[in-house]
């Protein structure tokens, strides 16, 4: 599927920058407030920035490596926590709850046939993908598929009126995948990609690595290589749910939406993205740090720091509900704090 994601018009840059540097407090003290409501102001391309309808997607989808043993819990917990967001016991239902963002739930590619429930939307590809330690997770016809189908998505959720967007996954084994494409896309060893996922001892993460060695082996995929061809790599290596989330940012993104990355499996789809489109990070505010430990790599390659560092690595786009405050006080500030103009103060001197 083709996007088209325009570059950020600088034109307002100036002004911005002068109307965040003449509110009543010393330059830079708001901190990541302000980058924040730059970067915001300049996707919707105004002085005066707002955010409607905030809205957060969780796509989810079984991964075929799970055969490996890659991952402390079965495959079924994949469905079961479908199920659990269904009925709005997860975290990400407390925290969408509490901070008044919808959230959408959508079946990706899980393995089961999932129960009828009118708040599950279903997309599914496929019953999980393949086990990419020996063939492809998915052909690219089914990768791009899905792309096309959360786009679809995105756009249908744009036409309500939402134009603040986070992403959030659910799939067993899921970190798998992240860890090959982040090795890839972030140019970094699988040995510093890998870790824990949802709790493995350290036996785990070293037999974790010889799985995903063995996978890397198989293609012999290079990061120019992934470059070059970043869908041909989502189809090796990815899971339908990130190539989901990925379609959905560059969507979001072609739409003029502010796009909230989660933590380690959005990082890994929104590097997908950004290796087919350049333009998608100027899109996206990152919402906290995920402490999988490949997580930081891929930040520091992507030149971002994040709104907030919880020690959280749970998914489900649980940070970027919990950045959302913040970044409704980024807005805020913007359009309701004095400038020293207004509230008569005297500015700094000299």
């Amino acid at each position: 599927m083709q996007f088209r994601v325009s570059p950020l018009d600088a034109t307002l840059q100036t002004q911005l920058q002068a109307k965040i540097d003449q509110k009543t407090k010393p330059l830079g003290a708001l901190g990541l407030l302000e980058t924040t409501a730059l970067k915001i102001g300049l996707i919707q391309n105004t002085l005066c920035p707002q955010l409607q309808r905030p809205l957060i997607a969780v796509f989810a989808g079984d991964h075929g490596v799970t055969e490996e043993n890659v991952s402390a819990f079965p495959s079924e917990v994949t469905a079961q926590m479908v199920v659990n967001f269904l009925n709005g016991g997860a975290a990400i239902n407390v925290f969408a709850r509490q901070h008044g963002a919808a959230l959408k739930i959508v079946d990706a590619g899980v393995k089961v046939s999932l129960p009828g429930d009118d708040r599950l939307i279903n997309r599914k590809i496929a019953a999980g993908t393949e086990n990419f330690m020996r063939r492809p997770a998915m052909n690219v016809a089914q990768c791009n598929m899905a792309l096309e189908k959360s786009a679809e998505l995105v756009s249908e959720w744009h036409a309500t009126g939402s134009n603040i967007i986070g992403f959030g996954d659910m799939g067993i084994g899921n970190t798998s995948s992240a860890a090959m494409l982040i090795a890839l896309f972030a140019d970094v060893s699988l040995a510093d990609a890998v870790g824990p996922g949802a709790g493995l001892s350290q036996e785990g993460v070293d037999h974790k690595l010889t799985v995903l060695r063995k996978a890397q082996q198989r293609t012999g995929m290079t990061p120019r290589a992934a470059g070059e061809s970043p869908l041909s790599a989502l189809a090796e290596y990815g899971g339908y749910e990130i190539a989901m989330i990925c379609g959905a940012m560059l969507r979001a993104a072609e739409l003029g939406m502010v796009v909230l990355v989660d933590g380690f499996i959005a990082t890994s789809a929104l590097l997908c993205g950004q290796a087919m489109h350049s333009n998608l990070r100027d899109y996206a505010v990152f919402t906290h740090r995920s402490a999988e430990p490949g997580h930081a790599l891929a930040l520091s390659y992507l030149r971002c720091e994040p709104l907030l560092d919880l020690k959280m690595r749970l998914g489900e786009g649980t940070g970027a509900a919990m950045a959302l405050p913040i970044i409704y006080s980024a807005v805020a500030f913007l359009n309701e704090m004095s400038s020293f103009a207004d509230a008569e103060v005297s500015g700094k001197k000299g």
